[in-house]
């Protein structure tokens, strides 16, 4: 689908992937002081979707999911000890083959076990469609792998020894790394990771040819936990009074843990929106903001502490829920679809957008024309799963389903809304439900009927 009157012009797509970012964190919930002017500005240009699920809230099913366009029981990568597998073609070789650039900077984590960066970030970049980029490590790869060798295996890990921070900076991981801790690191603000990044991304930037359609993915390191920033961060967030976590009876954990810890988790927040920011004033100094579609999601949430959980891998709403955010040509502006979406349709709509050949055997649905306002539906219904559980709404309704033969129902919706399963009193609903999720991951739910 060309969407320029110029049937040679191809549009960019600048992809924004943070890791971590729950779906409620982005919008204008008077409760939440979030200062994100960059996205504001992308969500009056563009189109905010409110209903939005990762095909499965870990990094690696979850990245693997959306890179071959399938839902997680036919990715593959079951959870973090697999990598994506080469045998199935990724969206990436689909956009190179159709000659564009193919960039990303940042956390894939597409060889999660495999703990191979090179030191330059380029070790698995051609085999997954990339044709420049720096692959570097997550947060508790690159201090766990670190203390393994006493020495860098990743870019970002090396840059911070050549600067004399790494053996401090994987020492906070042991004492401080907990889910739940947030501690002001060592870093300085040049070298805090979402920083650095950026900085590479920007630079790959710089450097494209103008005469050629790219793709940029920035995958952010931040909002993951552990909830470590800068000092400056923690002093711009310090004191800032946030809604506590629902239905949280942890009585190890203080008012002001909670207040410290969604502190820092905004002040990750704010930072990122801060680069998203430079990234933008980029593609503006090479004249392409006007052909340059920007896309912001992520890959799983947060649960911040709701209902005693914190983390991913659950089927809660903190988990499961992701925002999404696309603006730039032709989308339409100032529009919030509530139309359900999983997370792998971008790849379809990536490909789609570009006039690149379509994945083969793909679960992803092209949202193209839900953003130029031809239709306002894109799925009747969405799943999402990991090793123990599946789940699926209908945009009504939610249902959960454990392989130990538990299951929940809930009123679909916010946070609020999962705290009293439904099951027993709505069994028909259950039922419905269940032949839905059956589509999708059938084998699986056979265990538990």
């Amino acid at each position: 689908m060309n969407i320029f009157k110029n049937e040679s012009m191809r549009p960019n797509i600048l992809f924004l992937f943070p890791d971590q970012w729950r779906a409620d964190w982005i919008c204008e919930i008077p409760e939440l002081p979030l200062r994100t002017p960059n996205l504001d500005k992308l969500r009056e240009r563009g189109m905010t979707f409110g209903n939005v699920w990762s095909p499965s809230p870990v990094c690696a099913p979850a990245r693997a999911a959306l890179a071959v366009g399938r839902l997680y029981d036919r990715c593959k990568v079951k959870d973090n000890s697999v990598a994506a597998p080469l045998d199935i073609p990724m969206f990436y070789h689909h956009l190179r083959d159709n000659g564009y650039n193919v960039c990303g900077v940042g956390k894939f984590d597409l060889d999660k076990p495999g703990f191979n960066w090179k030191l330059d970030g380029s070790s698995n970049l051609k085999a997954w469609g990339f044709t420049h980029g720096i692959d570097n490590e997550g947060k508790m790869d690159a201090t766990s792998q670190y203390r393994k060798y006493d020495a860098p295996i990743g870019p970002y890990m090396k840059a911070l020894d050549d600067a004399g921070y790494a053996r401090e900076y994987a020492g906070e991981h042991i004492t401080r790394g907990e889910t739940k801790d947030a501690y002001v690191s060592c870093v300085p603000e040049e070298l805090y990771c979402d920083n650095w990044l950026s900085d590479n991304g920007i630079n790959i930037l710089k450097d494209l040819p103008k005469n050629q359609p790219w793709f940029m993915q920035v995958n952010f390191t931040g909002p993951h936990n552990p909830m470590d920033v800068t000092q400056r961060m923690h002093d711009d967030w310090d004191g800032m009074e946030f809604p506590m976590p629902c239905s949280n009876s942890d009585d190890g954990y203080t008012y002001e843990d909670h207040q410290r810890n969604r502190q820092h988790y905004a002040a990750m927040i704010e930072n990122i929106d801060r680069q998203i920011g430079r990234f933008l004033d980029e593609v503006e100094a090479r004249g392409e903001l006007d052909n340059t579609l920007i896309v912001f999601s992520s890959d799983h949430g947060e649960m911040l502490g709701d209902h005693n959980k914190w983390g991913k891998s659950v089927p809660q709403f903190g988990s499961v829920n992701v925002p999404l955010i696309i603006s730039g040509i032709g989308v339409q502006a100032g529009v919030v679809s509530e139309t359900l979406v999983n997370g792998i349709d971008l790849a379809a709509t990536f490909l789609s957008l570009t006039d690149s050949k379509p994945l083969p055997d793909s679960d992803a649905n092209d949202l193209a024309d839900v953003l130029f306002g031809k239709k306002t539906v894109n799925r009747e219904y969405m799943t999402s799963g990991l090793r123990d559980w599946r789940a699926v709404t209908d945009g009504e309704w939610k249902l959960v389903v454990y392989d130990d033969c538990r299951r929940e129902l809930f009123r679909y919706g916010g946070v609020g809304n999962e705290c009293e399963n439904l099951i027993e009193a709505f069994p028909e609903v259950a039922g419905k439900l269940m032949e839905l999720l059956k589509q999708d991951c059938g084998k699986f739910q056979t265990r538990s009927e």
